[in-house]
């Protein structure tokens, strides 16, 4: 099996900068009403309203930025700030996981190890249902995990 890489293409990027810049509009916004209403001794609340945003900054960049290499031996996260790589033989389950909210709904894969917690797999994420990327890369990664395990 050759080796390839699962991760947003173009479009979801693209989308991904345009809801990261509507995150910082909304959280400048809501630094400069906290700042220009605040009385004497709150002045610290645009710095959580700050903290808030660079924190939601980084999830956005993150995701934006993650990948997943699939090699017949292993599968390799690769995201802005970390690399992990995890053996075939170490993964219990695959499995698509939604998220539920009052603004919408979104999925991820997260991947079952014998041992330590899920991970999310970068790369492979939507907020629309059926979306046949999102299936597609689903299958692939099922299909490698089934075929390494094969062989051993």
């Amino acid at each position: 099996m050759p080796e390839i890489w699962i991760g947003p293409d173009v479009a979801a990027r693209r989308r991904n900068w345009w809801w990261t810049a509507v995150l910082t509009l909304l959280f400048a916004g809501m630094a400069a009403a906290t700042e220009a209403t605040a009385t004497t001794g709150r002045w610290w609340w645009a710095g959580v309203v700050g903290a808030l945003w660079l924190a939601s900054l980084f999830y956005m960049i993150n995701r934006g930025h993650g990948r997943t290499l699939l090699a017949p031996d292993r599968m390799q996260f690769s995201t802005f700030v970390s690399r992990r790589s995890i053996a075939w033989s170490e993964i219990t389950k695959i499995e698509p996981r939604s998220h539920q909210t009052r603004g919408g709904a979104w999925w991820e894969v997260r991947v079952h190890r014998a041992r330590g917690r899920s991970l999310a797999v970068p790369g492979i994420f939507t907020s629309r249902r059926g979306d046949e990327v999102f299936e597609r890369n689903l299958a692939v990664v099922r299909d490698y995990w089934s075929r390494a395990t094969a062989l051993e």
